[in-house]
């Protein structure tokens, strides 16, 4: 037992003599001595301290030892400690009896042999080092228990990611192939062809505007398929932090007319009307080029899944803050998956719907945050969704991107 834990002792007695003898019996390293001159003053001691024992004389005026040690019995607290009765009283009194019929562990008599006593609390003492010995035992299994109980549910959540990701991964392989495939099948098509009428000799016979349409869909398989690499290389900089930000001074509505005139073709494509809604010119410190991609990711994610309903941008500035809002009126997203949505390879395909390789959102929600921005969606099903990019249009930027 360290100093800084103690065996507590209790004696009670009615005469300061007594109190003062006794204490210097018993004391020694390692006990702390509480000393009470009446029952009522020991039960409220016993009341605030864990006692090892308590050593009461019988004959006190008020509350007497037998009647301190019945109100023990009685309270949770106090009923396990043990008692020692000290008596003047002749044996014939028979004290001892009722002494230990009040549950008493020993009873002396006064005078009282002085190695009998150490003898005893010695014993006592010893009992509660043991006893609180154990109790830490208990309490360091009882952690040891828990901690392995906290390991087991960490390693079965390790092993359930880890499968997770074995999916994930075998999944994206899956969909690389495929988005890769379709491009590349496309251009393959268009080779075919082109060198079958090279061997035939026909190949200038082939009208300017088709050649020149020919073209044009090779470049477009080509930048889908740079966009595609550029994606997972993305993803790949943003996990290792080595994504490069490069603010310079943008204006936001001509980036807007831009992207849409851009995507015009696309919209047209899918029967959708694809319009931004008129504001005054907006100047922020923005990398531009990564801007652009996050307008050109909801964009054609509205597209995608808007089933080919209209698709509205709109722009809101205030207190140095630029909100731009992507709306489509297509099916929604579930209240469960508005999150789940910007993890990376995870997708709102479902049963046949368009689909694609899920980086889309995470990317620029990413990039949103190396702005200093942020990029939310507010949606419910069968009302359509908004997505809105926020971003501080001054030197809140700069020092995000230095942070990224």
């Amino acid at each position: 037992m360290s100093v800084q834990d103690p065996s507590k002792l209790l004696i009670v007695d009615d005469l300061p003599e007594n109190l003062r003898a006794l204490d210097a019996l018993i004391r020694g390293e390692g006990r702390l001595v509480f000393q009470a001159s009446s029952g009522e003053e020991a039960l409220a001691l016993m009341l605030q301290h864990e006692f090892a024992l308590a050593i009461c004389d019988v004959q006190m005026p008020g509350m007497d030892g037998f009647e301190l040690a019945e109100l023990m019995r009685g309270t949770e607290r106090t009923r396990n400690i043990p008692i020692v009765f000290v008596s003047a009283a002749g044996r014939e009194l028979n004290y001892a009896f009722k002494g230990y019929e009040t549950g008493a562990v020993d009873f002396l008599y006064k005078p009282l042999d002085p190695d009998a006593v150490r003898s005893k609390v010695n014993v006592f003492v010893t009992l509660d080092q043991q006893r609180r010995q154990m109790q830490r035992q208990m309490a360091a299994l009882e952690r040891s228990r828990q901690e392995q109980e906290t390991l087991l549910r960490e390693l079965n959540q390790t092993q359930a990611e880890l499968q997770r990701s074995l999916r994930m991964r075998d999944e994206f392989m899956s969909l690389v192939a495929h988005e890769l495939r379709t491009p590349l099948n496309t251009l393959f098509l268009e080779t075919q062809m082109r060198s079958l009428q090279l061997k035939r000799g026909t190949l200038a016979s082939i009208d300017p505007t088709q050649f020149d349409a020919m073209i044009k869909r090779d470049e477009r398989q080509i930048k889908a398929m740079i966009r595609l690499i550029d994606d997972m290389l993305d993803v790949s900089r943003m996990r290792s932090g080595q994504l490069s930000i490069r603010p310079g001074q943008v204006e936001l509505m001509n980036l807007l007319e831009r992207v849409i005139s851009d995507l015009s073709l696309q919209a047209n494509a899918t029967g959708c009307k694809l319009s931004l809604q008129p504001h005054p010119p907006v100047q922020g410190c923005w990398d531009e080029f990564r801007i652009e991609q996050v307008v050109v990711n909801l964009l054609t994610n509205a597209l995608r899944y808007g089933g080919g309903q209209p698709v509205e941008v709109s722009v809101q500035y205030a207190d140095d803050q630029v909100r731009i809002h992507v709306r489509d009126e297509g099916k929604g997203i579930a209240v469960q998956d508005l999150e789940r949505i910007f993890e990376p390879y995870e997708r709102g395909a479902r049963n046949g719907e368009p689909k694609g390789l899920g980086l889309g959102l995470y990317i620029s929600r990413q990039l949103a945050v190396s702005h200093g921005g942020e990029l939310r969606v507010t949606s419910k099903p069968g009302e359509g969704s908004t997505f809105t990019l926020i971003l501080p249009t001054c030197e809140q930027t700069v020092a995000a991107a230095t942070t990224a």
